[in-house]
């Protein structure tokens, strides 16, 4: 008994020591950067307004929605939204966050109406975040397309949101617009 004792005390102090040695070599952790402020203009609880239409000949289709977003340590922010589309409901969860490496903002968008995650990469200039994705082409099925969201803040309580995709002839169709309002 005295013996198991001895080495469980010795094993306890070799551990704290590695322990030590470990926390002492260990980096920095990182921090977040200017960039990452950008972000934080997202937080908060927001009804979106939109039009939307899928096809030139079609009538716009208003949709609306509420989402609620919130930081994740300081890097990331993660939405969490529900609303209607084209009249369908739908739930979309989106992340974005600053890739200090690649000096891009990126991000994912994932939603009920499709079996697709979107993966993001942009930029931003002034109070315009401009995000662009690959996606399912909505107008051939099978293909991929390009698309951009633009999120361009008006005031600290007021964005609108733009979504394009690219055609075959490499010019930008806006097919859905949002004016998005954060609740008071």
């Amino acid at each position: 008994m005295k013996r198991s004792l001895t080495i469980c005390l010795v094993a306890s102090f070799v551990f704290a020591g590695l322990l030590r040695a470990a926390a002492q070599e260990m980096p920095e952790m990182p921090k977040p950067q200017k960039e990452h402020e950008f972000l934080h203009r997202f937080v908060g609880e927001w009804d979106s307004i939109g039009k939307g239409k899928m096809a030139e000949d079609q009538p716009p289709m208003e949709c609306k929605g509420t989402f609620k977003a919130r930081m994740l340590g300081g890097f990331w922010v993660i939405s969490e939204g529900k609303g209607d589309a084209m009249g369908q409901p739908m739930e979309n969860v989106m992340q974005l966050g600053f890739d200090t490496k690649k000096g891009k903002y990126v991000g994912t968008w994932a939603d009920s109406m499709f079996n697709h995650m979107w993966h993001y990469e942009g930029t931003v200039e002034g109070d315009k975040l401009t995000l662009n994705a690959e996606g399912p082409d909505m107008t051939d099925p099978g293909k991929m397309a390009k698309y951009q969201d633009v999120f361009e803040f008006k005031s600290a309580d007021h964005y609108t949101l733009t979504s394009s995709a690219q055609g075959p002839d490499g010019q930008w169709k806006t097919f859905m617009t949002a004016e998005v309002t954060r609740k008071k």
